[in-house]
């Protein structure tokens, strides 16, 4: 007979941070990034958008074929990992920053907008949905946080041309 397992030994459940992509979209649309989107190649999963001197590479959620070359507002998601998000220390300096890495992964500081139970809100030069699949640190409208995003970033489109 097969010893007993814990519930913490147990191959974690499949957890979702959305309950669709259109709820998500419609959850945190008021924060969308604007931009510019270029012209995506026929067939690729990637949305070129470009926003507070950045170039974004995100994996478009919201279908290859509504997003058109032009100004645009997009809201930018990444996931997190507890090693990838750390609120500042007092003294740190607050100064807003975003850095992309590699083709869809970034790191950035910046203020804590919006909270809620498994996301965040942070403008970190643009405004980007941070999730994760465990719990935030406590984090509170106000906070200035450091994080690092694990790849693809994600992109809703809100709006376009």
């Amino acid at each position: 007979m097969p010893p007993e397992t814990s519930r913490a030994s147990r191959t974690p459940e499949r957890r979702s941070l959305e309950n669709s992509e259109q709820e998500f979209l419609t959850r945190y649309a008021e924060f969308a990034a604007s931009g510019t989107l270029y012209p995506q190649i026929e067939g690729s999963p990637l949305m070129e958008f470009s926003s507070a001197g950045r170039v974004l590479f995100l994996f478009d959620r919201t279908g290859p074929y509504r997003a058109h070359p032009g100004p645009a507002r997009v809201l930018v998601h990444g996931v997190v990992n507890a090693d990838g998000w750390a609120l500042l220390a007092p003294g740190e300096a607050r100064d807003e920053a975003f850095t992309m890495l590699g083709a869809s992964e970034a790191e950035g500081v910046g203020e804590v907008i919006h909270v809620s139970r498994r996301s965040c809100v942070v403008r970190a030069r643009l405004p980007v949905v941070l999730s994760t699949f465990d719990s935030l640190p406590a984090a509170q409208v106000g906070d200035w946080v450091r994080f690092r995003t694990l790849p693809p970033l994600h992109g809703f489109l809100v709006e376009g041309k």
